[in-house]
């Protein structure tokens, strides 16, 4: 921990950039707490288990001392005038009290428990995210029914779960009858009647809300009353896809992040009409698979994403300014330990993912801080999306 404060408090390049672009990260951060939209604990789990960092951001401002930040945040403002780096109000009554985020909803929260009895899961998709949510149940010991629109996609989910599994023996975490149990619970279909008598539904198709709101729709029609159905939408509304079904209680978010057989995180999304039976239900079955449950409500980005991505503009936004190069920023950041530079992690996001999100945001919130860089759209013109293309901010 000594080590990454220092590395942020050094009175050099490396640590002038790292102030430039954290302490906005950590101030957007104390205003989501402020906010109330979700706990200290669950936002810095956020960061923590969906992005690898060391330390959430709470917690960093914990041990840099709120003050520091403050005084940071306001001299950045000094300079720049942009509202999103005035100090949050949440963070300026930690720094005047002196008290602290830490342990905020860590103690005395009850573990969630299973209210709405699980035997059985479907899942609707068969890209990587999909296949890999099937992977995680099967594992658990849930039967799976996983939905895709021919045999050839269907022998696609096998596959890739074939592939970890074996990957898995491979290095003598798994034996043999154990891949066969896994496999032996997953069975594949071509038609959405499949998911009749399943418990729960987690759908993972394409991030286009007319599609989601036919497939909510057509799964109202098909599945159980009582069955949970829930989407791994990053950026959509959930409350939407509820209303396009006549069970709007029983819709729920459960967003894993990719790959999701490794990835410990799942932001567990609800409305304001989510039954809360289904929420700790939700909640529960991320622990009974060995994820990390956060919660949070129904806006765009959620915890993980509403976190990551300014911060990843703004490191453009600093390149485009002159002040340092991308080689700079991305040794700057990892000097603080995080596992990547923001450069090389638009790389391996997709800049297109990456400029959707943002402009997202920008849509919801509305601030002029945030409205994408011009380079990620230029990138994303011309057709430099990351390493998915061989080339972005890198070439690969």
């Amino acid at each position: 921990m000594a080590e990454i404060v220092d590395s942020i408090t050094a009175d050099d390049e490396k640590g002038r950039i790292a102030r430039t672009l954290l302490f906005p990260y950590l101030n957007h951060a104390a205003t989501m707490y402020g906010d109330g939209y979700a706990t200290a604990a669950d936002i810095d789990a956020g960061m923590r288990f969906g992005c690898g960092y060391p330390i959430g951001p709470l917690a960093l401002i914990d041990a840099l001392g709120a003050k520091t930040v403050v005084d940071g945040l306001s001299e950045q403002f000094a300079q720049t005038g942009d509202p999103l780096h005035r100090p949050a109000p949440a963070l300026v009554e930690i720094a005047d009290s002196g008290a602290s985020f830490s342990g905020e909803g860590a103690d005395g929260t009850p573990v969630p428990e299973v209210k709405r009895p699980v035997a059985s899961v479907g899942v609707v998709g068969t890209g990587t995210m999909a296949s890999g949510i099937a992977q995680v149940f099967a594992q658990a010991g849930y039967d799976v029914v996983y939905v895709g629109r021919s045999q050839e996609k269907l022998d696609g989910v096998v596959a890739y779960v074939t592939k970890n599994l074996d990957r898995a023996v491979a290095r003598g975490k798994l034996d043999e009858a154990g891949k066969d149990a896994v496999l032996g619970r997953l069975t594949g279909a071509t038609e959405r009647e499949a998911l009749a008598d399943v418990d729960l539904v987690v759908e993972a198709i394409a991030e286009d809300l007319d599609i989601k709101l036919q497939l909510f729709r057509d799964l109202d029609r098909v599945c159980k009353p009582g069955a949970i159905l829930a989407t791994t939408t990053s950026s959509l509304s959930i409350r939407a896809c509820a209303d396009a079904t006549a069970r709007p209680a029983d819709v729920i978010g459960m967003h894993f992040f990719n790959p999701a057989p490794v990835m410990k995180l799942v932001e567990v999304v609800t409305t304001e009409v989510t039954d809360p039976d289904v929420d700790e239900t939700v909640r529960a079955l991320c622990l009974a698979t060995g994820k990390h449950p956060v919660s949070c409500g129904d806006r765009a980005g959620f915890i993980v994403n509403a976190l990551l991505f300014p911060y990843l503009n703004d490191a453009i936004l600093l390149q485009e300014s002159g002040a340092a190069s991308m080689e700079q920023i991305d040794a700057a950041m990892k000097e603080t330990k995080l596992p990547m530079g923001p450069f090389e992690l638009l790389d391996v996001v997709g800049n297109d993912v990456s400029l959707a999100i943002q402009q997202t945001l920008v849509d919801t919130f509305g601030h002029e801080g945030w409205q994408p860089a011009e380079s990620l759209k230029k990138v994303v013109a011309e057709g430099r999306l990351g390493r998915k293309t061989k080339a972005g901010f890198h070439t690969y």
